[in-house]
């Protein structure tokens, strides 16, 4: 149970601090659009990720750092494009929806490839969950994978909290105003972002 714990622990103090992840999902949540979708895909991508790294995937990712690289700036472009079109509709607040529910709503298939790109395409996911939290996994030695357990219930406690949580924000956005500056400190996020990864 020691174990599990310091597992929960290190993997919610990786994944609680403010990232263009989480940003997506609280968006996604006070907007209530495809919630559950969005959840199960972080969810989903950190089990592989925390699996992986507790398998000694780490080792790979230190012996291929072009690998890291080529997410690293693949990572800059799209959070670069993600911030344009949200700094987009904060401009025009041309994307309000309101906290019934009603206004325009993104398709499943767009929602889910966003939130796949925004995990995988951030380096900082294989620096942190594969090769971080993968290593202090090891030194756990046979206990690894509880470790790993308790890092995966981390993270489904903070993504759900996060996606279905938010939901109830959406009577205090309930003006196409509230939804522009939302998306105001979207674009900004993802600009902060993009930029600690340019700068490696």
């Amino acid at each position: 149970m020691t174990t599990a714990l310091n597992g929960l622990l290190a993997g919610l103090s990786l994944i609680v601090a403010i990232g263009s992840q989480n940003v997506f999902v609280l968006r996604q949540g006070i907007r209530r659009e495809h919630v559950l979708a969005v959840v199960v895909v972080c969810i989903a991508s950190d089990a592989v990720l925390i699996t992986a790294g507790a398998g000694g995937l780490g080792a790979l990712v230190r012996a291929a750092p072009e690998l890291v690289a080529i997410a690293r700036w693949a990572g800059v472009a799209f959070l670069l494009g993600y911030a344009a079109f949200a700094a987009r509709r904060a401009l025009r607040g041309g994307e309000f929806l309101q906290a019934d529910g009603a206004g325009q709503r993104k398709g499943l298939g767009a929602v889910v490839t966003t939130a796949l790109a925004l995990t995988w395409l951030n380096p900082h996911v294989y620096l942190d969950t594969v090769l971080l939290l993968g290593s202090i996994a090891t030194t756990h030695g046979a206990q690894a994978w509880q470790f790993a357990a308790g890092a995966l219930v981390g993270s489904t406690l903070w993504f759900s909290a996060l996606g279905f949580g938010a939901r109830g924000l959406g009577h205090v956005l309930s003006s196409a105003r509230s939804w522009r500056v939302l998306d105001g400190v979207v674009a900004v996020t993802m600009v902060a972002v993009a930029g600690m990864l340019a700068a490696g």
